[in-house]
């Protein structure tokens, strides 16, 4: 019965996963990932750093001995978490909708030669109850896959030869998607706007854009994967109905992660040995998994790439988008 919940489209059913043969899963924390590695000279980008999963992350890291440069939509909020973390933190402004904000916090790393071991694209709205569009994009869209494909993209050059990608996806890219995939046809979100299909849609695309980029970098020693870090109880939830956010009470204790077992995933697959050289992957639960039939379409992966560079082109160019 629990095997096959886990083998469902049923949300939050990555509780009922079998612990995996690293001996990690549902319940690790963090901390336990990394509790016997020694992360000095380490260097980490971490989106959305200021609060949930985000936060822990830079915690952890720091805990370790790690560089940890936590971005957030403002230099107030980044600079908010400093005594959390180690004496090398670095907060930066970083705001994933705006192109502006992601050129300018890219080309001060760059000009600072900085090394880059590992990006953790954590950052990430969800479900927003109204339509909100920037730059012509649907925001969820614009924030969590085009504010990260152009943040990865222009860091590059600062990536080490070894340097690890990880985009926080989600079992949303499974759940709440569209039947078809992608809307290539529509970036803008008015067709039928949907705040759960809306989010699963931009999971969809951060999963997509992992395995393309890990395609981009199969003849390097870097690599990408996507995790979905389970279900929490964080601020994501700050959009949904008093109604929902009173069954997401009432559910948590039995199926929601706390954000030490949150970060997990993200942490494992951006600093463990037993990742190096894994590249092109789905985690969840510290282990790799099986991604909806969506997630494994290659050509849709490499289309998305190429929508990606032209919204990008566009959008930094003061163009809004138009779905064409």
């Amino acid at each position: 019965m629990l095997e096959s919940l886990a083998s469902s489209r049923i949300p939050f059913t990555d509780r009922f996963e079998k612990v995996g043969p690293n001996g990690l899963g549902f319940h690790t924390s963090a901390e336990e990932v990394i509790q016997s590695l020694n992360l000095e000279n380490k260097t980490f980008v971490v989106t959305g750093a200021t609060s949930g999963i985000g936060l822990e992350t830079v915690r952890v890291l720091s805990l370790k001995g790690a560089r940890v440069i936590g971005l957030a939509r403002t230099i107030e909020k980044a600079n908010s978490i400093k005594s959390l973390a180690n004496d090398q933190f670095i907060p930066m402004e970083c705001d994933l909708s705006e192109p502006n904000s992601i050129s300018n916090c890219c080309d001060i790393l760059i000009s600072k030669d900085t090394k880059i071991d590992s990006v953790i694209c954590n950052a990430g709205v969800m479900a927003l109850p109204k339509l909100h569009q920037k730059y012509g994009v649907e925001l969820q869209f614009l924030t969590n896959h085009i504010g990260h494909f152009m943040l990865v993209n222009m860091l590059k050059p600062t990536l080490t030869k070894e340097a690890r990608i990880t985009v926080v996806s989600s079992s949303a890219h499974k759940v709440f998607s569209y039947p078809n995939g992608i809307q290539f046809d529509d970036f803008s979100g008015t067709r039928n706007y949907n705040p759960q299909k809306a989010y699963g849609h931009s999971k969809l695309a951060n999963l997509l854009f992992a395995n393309e980029l890990a395609n981009r970098l199969h003849s390097t020693t870097q690599t990408a994967n996507a995790v979905h870090p389970g279900v929490i109880r964080t601020n994501l939830f700050r959009h949904y109905s008093p109604l929902l956010k009173f069954g997401s009470i009432l559910l948590e204790k039995l199926l929601f992660k706390n954000v030490g077992q949150g970060a997990a995933t993200q942490v494992y697959v951006s600093t463990h040995p037993d990742v190096r050289g894994i590249s092109g992957k789905y985690f969840s639960n510290c282990n790799p998994r099986e991604t909806s039939k969506h997630g494994k379409d290659h050509m849709m992966a490499k289309t998305l790439w190429d929508f990606s560079e032209r919204i990008v082109g566009r959008i930094t160019h003061g163009n809004d988008w138009i779905d064409s």
